[in-house]
Protein backbone atom coordinates (compact mmCIF):
# COMPACT_ATOMS: atom_id res chain seq x y z
CA UNK A 1 0.00 0.00 0.00
CA UNK A 2 1.60 3.20 -0.84
CA UNK A 3 1.49 7.16 1.04
CA UNK A 4 -1.58 7.89 -0.40
CA UNK A 5 -3.35 4.36 0.47
CA UNK A 6 -1.99 5.06 3.96
CA UNK A 7 -3.41 8.62 4.31
CA UNK A 8 -6.68 7.89 2.93
CA UNK A 9 -7.11 4.34 5.36
CA UNK A 10 -6.18 6.70 8.36
CA UNK A 11 -8.59 9.18 7.33
CA UNK A 12 -11.38 6.91 7.13
CA UNK A 13 -10.29 5.09 10.22
CA UNK A 14 -10.61 8.52 12.10
CA UNK A 15 -13.71 9.23 10.58
CA UNK A 16 -15.10 5.86 11.70
CA UNK A 17 -13.92 6.81 15.23
CA UNK A 18 -15.71 9.75 15.12
CA UNK A 19 -18.72 7.94 14.30
CA UNK A 20 -18.58 5.72 16.74
CA UNK A 21 -17.50 7.54 19.85
CA UNK A 22 -21.24 8.66 20.63
CA UNK A 23 -22.10 5.03 20.70
CA UNK A 24 -18.82 3.79 23.01
CA UNK A 25 -19.58 6.39 25.45
CA UNK A 26 -23.42 5.45 25.35
CA UNK A 27 -21.98 1.35 26.20
CA UNK A 28 -19.43 2.45 29.07
CA UNK A 29 -21.67 4.94 30.61
CA UNK A 30 -24.15 1.67 30.60
CA UNK A 31 -21.62 -0.06 32.57
CA UNK A 32 -20.33 2.14 35.03
CA UNK A 33 -22.58 0.98 37.82
CA UNK A 34 -20.55 -1.01 40.41
CA UNK A 35 -21.99 -4.14 39.07
CA UNK A 36 -21.21 -3.90 35.10
CA UNK A 37 -24.91 -4.90 33.73
CA UNK A 38 -26.94 -4.10 36.60
CA UNK A 39 -28.16 -1.12 34.46
CA UNK A 40 -29.53 -3.53 31.68
CA UNK A 41 -31.88 -5.82 34.26
CA UNK A 42 -33.10 -3.04 35.46
CA UNK A 43 -33.84 -1.29 32.80
CA UNK A 44 -35.39 -4.70 31.37
CA UNK A 45 -37.47 -4.84 34.81
CA UNK A 46 -38.28 -0.71 34.81
CA UNK A 47 -40.74 -0.39 31.87
CA UNK A 48 -42.38 -3.03 29.34
CA UNK A 49 -39.47 -3.41 26.76
CA UNK A 50 -41.10 -6.15 24.89
CA UNK A 51 -44.12 -4.20 24.32
CA UNK A 52 -42.52 -1.43 23.08
CA UNK A 53 -40.17 -3.66 20.95
CA UNK A 54 -43.23 -5.55 19.45
CA UNK A 55 -44.70 -2.05 18.67
CA UNK A 56 -41.60 -1.07 16.58
CA UNK A 57 -41.53 -4.76 14.88
CA UNK A 58 -44.71 -4.05 13.88
CA UNK A 59 -44.19 -1.03 12.39
CA UNK A 60 -40.88 -0.94 11.15
CA UNK A 61 -41.56 -4.06 9.40
CA UNK A 62 -45.08 -2.97 8.08
CA UNK A 63 -43.97 -0.23 6.61
CA UNK A 64 -40.45 -1.66 5.15
CA UNK A 65 -42.86 -4.42 3.42
CA UNK A 66 -45.19 -2.05 2.25
CA UNK A 67 -42.44 0.48 1.17
CA UNK A 68 -40.79 -1.78 -0.97
CA UNK A 69 -44.07 -3.50 -2.78
CA UNK A 70 -45.17 -0.01 -3.40
CA UNK A 71 -41.87 1.31 -4.59
CA UNK A 72 -41.17 -1.52 -6.79
CA UNK A 73 -44.42 -1.23 -8.49
CA UNK A 74 -44.57 2.55 -9.05
CA UNK A 75 -40.31 2.44 -9.93
CA UNK A 76 -41.36 -0.28 -12.54
CA UNK A 77 -43.89 1.59 -14.31
CA UNK A 78 -41.30 5.28 -14.56
CA UNK A 79 -38.72 3.15 -15.57
CA UNK A 80 -40.06 0.55 -18.05
CA UNK A 81 -43.08 1.52 -19.25
CA UNK A 82 -43.98 4.44 -21.40
CA UNK A 83 -47.16 6.53 -20.58
CA UNK A 84 -48.44 10.41 -21.30
CA UNK A 85 -46.44 12.36 -19.09
CA UNK A 86 -44.44 9.37 -17.34
CA UNK A 87 -41.71 12.27 -16.88
CA UNK A 88 -43.82 14.93 -15.52
CA UNK A 89 -45.09 12.44 -12.87
CA UNK A 90 -41.66 11.52 -11.96
CA UNK A 91 -40.39 15.25 -11.51
CA UNK A 92 -43.83 15.51 -9.16
CA UNK A 93 -42.52 12.45 -7.23
CA UNK A 94 -39.21 14.37 -6.70
CA UNK A 95 -40.70 17.27 -5.79
CA UNK A 96 -42.26 15.77 -2.53
CA UNK A 97 -38.41 15.05 -1.68
CA UNK A 98 -38.15 18.94 -0.96
CA UNK A 99 -41.14 19.21 1.68
CA UNK A 100 -40.24 18.90 5.23
CA UNK A 101 -41.96 15.76 6.47
CA UNK A 102 -43.62 17.88 9.08
CA UNK A 103 -45.79 19.77 6.91
CA UNK A 104 -47.75 16.92 6.49
CA UNK A 105 -47.38 15.68 10.27
CA UNK A 106 -51.21 17.56 10.89
CA UNK A 107 -52.67 16.24 7.42
CA UNK A 108 -51.63 13.12 8.28
CA UNK A 109 -52.89 12.83 11.53
CA UNK A 110 -56.01 14.72 10.52
CA UNK A 111 -56.74 11.21 8.17
CA UNK A 112 -56.45 8.13 10.38
CA UNK A 113 -58.32 10.36 13.15
CA UNK A 114 -61.15 10.83 10.20
CA UNK A 115 -60.79 6.99 10.12
CA UNK A 116 -60.98 6.39 14.11
CA UNK A 117 -57.42 4.90 13.78
CA UNK A 118 -55.79 7.03 15.94
CA UNK A 119 -53.87 4.35 19.02
CA UNK A 120 -53.68 1.68 16.30
CA UNK A 121 -51.64 -0.15 14.71
CA UNK A 122 -53.28 1.09 11.28
CA UNK A 123 -53.15 4.62 12.13
CA UNK A 124 -49.51 3.78 12.89
CA UNK A 125 -48.39 2.01 9.69
CA UNK A 126 -51.10 3.44 7.12
CA UNK A 127 -49.32 6.45 6.41
CA UNK A 128 -45.76 5.06 5.71
CA UNK A 129 -46.72 2.36 3.11
CA UNK A 130 -45.45 4.93 0.51
CA UNK A 131 -41.98 6.41 -0.37
CA UNK A 132 -40.88 8.92 -3.04
CA UNK A 133 -37.12 8.22 -1.85
CA UNK A 134 -37.63 4.39 -2.50
CA UNK A 135 -39.76 4.83 -5.64
CA UNK A 136 -36.53 7.21 -6.93
CA UNK A 137 -33.99 4.59 -5.88
CA UNK A 138 -35.41 1.37 -7.21
CA UNK A 139 -36.17 3.25 -10.57
CA UNK A 140 -32.48 3.67 -11.03
CA UNK A 141 -31.54 0.53 -10.33
CA UNK A 142 -34.59 -0.60 -12.73
CA UNK A 143 -32.47 1.53 -15.61
CA UNK A 144 -29.53 -0.32 -14.81
CA UNK A 145 -31.12 -4.06 -15.31
CA UNK A 146 -30.37 -4.88 -19.33
CA UNK A 147 -33.85 -5.42 -21.46
CA UNK A 148 -32.28 -8.56 -23.13
CA UNK A 149 -34.50 -10.93 -20.55
CA UNK A 150 -37.46 -8.44 -20.72
CA UNK A 151 -37.61 -8.96 -24.33
CA UNK A 152 -37.08 -12.30 -24.62
CA UNK A 153 -40.25 -12.55 -22.15
CA UNK A 154 -42.28 -10.63 -24.31
CA UNK A 155 -41.42 -12.44 -27.37
CA UNK A 156 -42.75 -15.31 -25.46
CA UNK A 157 -46.33 -13.86 -24.64
CA UNK A 158 -45.38 -12.41 -21.67
CA UNK A 159 -47.41 -9.47 -20.35
CA UNK A 160 -46.39 -6.45 -18.07
CA UNK A 161 -46.89 -7.77 -14.91
CA UNK A 162 -45.03 -11.41 -15.56
CA UNK A 163 -42.39 -9.66 -16.44
CA UNK A 164 -42.28 -7.39 -13.37
CA UNK A 165 -42.80 -10.20 -11.36
CA UNK A 166 -40.54 -12.94 -12.78
CA UNK A 167 -38.07 -11.11 -14.33
CA UNK A 168 -37.59 -7.71 -13.03
CA UNK A 169 -37.67 -8.54 -8.84
CA UNK A 170 -35.47 -11.52 -9.09
CA UNK A 171 -33.05 -9.28 -10.85
CA UNK A 172 -33.21 -6.33 -8.03
CA UNK A 173 -33.52 -8.38 -4.92
CA UNK A 174 -30.17 -6.46 -3.77
CA UNK A 175 -31.71 -3.45 -4.37
CA UNK A 176 -34.91 -4.40 -2.60
CA UNK A 177 -33.47 -5.48 0.58
CA UNK A 178 -31.34 -2.20 0.81
CA UNK A 179 -34.61 -0.45 0.63
CA UNK A 180 -35.69 -2.82 2.58
CA UNK A 181 -33.49 -2.62 5.48
CA UNK A 182 -33.33 1.71 5.25
CA UNK A 183 -37.17 1.70 5.51
CA UNK A 184 -37.04 -0.42 8.49
CA UNK A 185 -33.99 0.94 10.08
CA UNK A 186 -36.01 4.58 9.37
CA UNK A 187 -38.96 3.63 11.27
CA UNK A 188 -37.12 1.81 13.64
CA UNK A 189 -35.94 5.11 15.10
CA UNK A 190 -39.38 7.36 13.75
CA UNK A 191 -40.30 9.21 16.95
CA UNK A 192 -42.08 12.38 16.05
CA UNK A 193 -45.43 10.22 13.84
CA UNK A 194 -45.29 7.52 16.68
CA UNK A 195 -45.86 10.33 19.61
CA UNK A 196 -48.63 12.37 17.24
CA UNK A 197 -50.37 8.61 16.24
CA UNK A 198 -50.63 6.94 19.45
CA UNK A 199 -51.73 8.04 22.99
CA UNK A 200 -52.08 5.17 25.14
CA UNK A 201 -48.85 3.94 26.32
CA UNK A 202 -49.42 0.06 25.73
CA UNK A 203 -48.89 1.00 21.68
CA UNK A 204 -45.70 3.69 22.23
CA UNK A 205 -42.45 2.34 19.95
CA UNK A 206 -39.28 1.87 21.04
CA UNK A 207 -38.33 5.43 20.40
CA UNK A 208 -41.48 7.33 22.45
CA UNK A 209 -40.94 4.46 25.28
CA UNK A 210 -37.37 5.80 25.65
CA UNK A 211 -38.70 9.47 26.12
CA UNK A 212 -41.03 8.29 28.91
CA UNK A 213 -38.04 6.29 30.43
CA UNK A 214 -35.77 9.57 30.50
CA UNK A 215 -38.94 11.59 32.52
CA UNK A 216 -39.00 8.79 35.20
CA UNK A 217 -35.44 8.70 35.61
CA UNK A 218 -33.72 11.79 35.12
CA UNK A 219 -30.54 11.42 37.05
CA UNK A 220 -30.18 7.67 36.69
CA UNK A 221 -27.90 7.91 33.31
CA UNK A 222 -26.51 4.65 33.66
CA UNK A 223 -29.92 3.31 33.80
CA UNK A 224 -30.99 5.55 30.16
CA UNK A 225 -27.27 4.82 28.30
CA UNK A 226 -28.64 0.54 28.91
CA UNK A 227 -31.96 1.33 27.52
CA UNK A 228 -30.94 2.96 24.71
CA UNK A 229 -28.22 0.47 24.24
CA UNK A 230 -30.94 -2.28 24.15
CA UNK A 231 -32.86 -0.09 21.66
CA UNK A 232 -30.18 -0.23 19.41
CA UNK A 233 -28.85 -3.71 19.28
CA UNK A 234 -31.35 -4.91 17.20
CA UNK A 235 -31.14 -2.70 14.38
CA UNK A 236 -27.36 -3.22 14.75
CA UNK A 237 -28.24 -6.95 14.36
CA UNK A 238 -30.72 -6.24 11.74
CA UNK A 239 -27.23 -3.90 9.63
CA UNK A 240 -24.73 -6.66 10.19
CA UNK A 241 -27.24 -9.36 8.83
CA UNK A 242 -28.05 -7.59 5.24
CA UNK A 243 -24.66 -5.76 5.15
CA UNK A 244 -23.62 -7.80 1.59
CA UNK A 245 -27.09 -6.81 0.27
CA UNK A 246 -26.11 -3.10 0.90
CA UNK A 247 -23.35 -3.38 -0.86
CA UNK A 248 -24.57 -4.95 -3.54
CA UNK A 249 -27.81 -2.79 -3.54
CA UNK A 250 -26.42 0.97 -4.67
CA UNK A 251 -26.04 1.21 -8.16
CA UNK A 252 -24.57 3.74 -10.28
CA UNK A 253 -27.83 4.12 -12.49
CA UNK A 254 -27.83 5.69 -15.84
CA UNK A 255 -29.76 8.21 -17.55
CA UNK A 256 -31.50 5.94 -19.65
CA UNK A 257 -35.25 5.69 -19.64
Amino acid sequence: MGKRGWIGVTIVGLLALVMLAPFLYMVSLSLSDASGTEAYREALLAVPFGRFFFNSVVLAGGAAVGQVLTSAAAAYALARLRFPGRDRVFLAFLSILMMPAVVLLVPRYLIINALGWVDSYAGLISTELVSVWGIFFLRQYFLTLPRDLEDAARLDGAGEWTIFRRVILPQATPALATLGLVAFADQWKSFLWPLVATRSPEMSVMEVGLARFHTLYPANWPLQMAAAVIATLPLLIVFFAAQRYINRGVPLADSRS
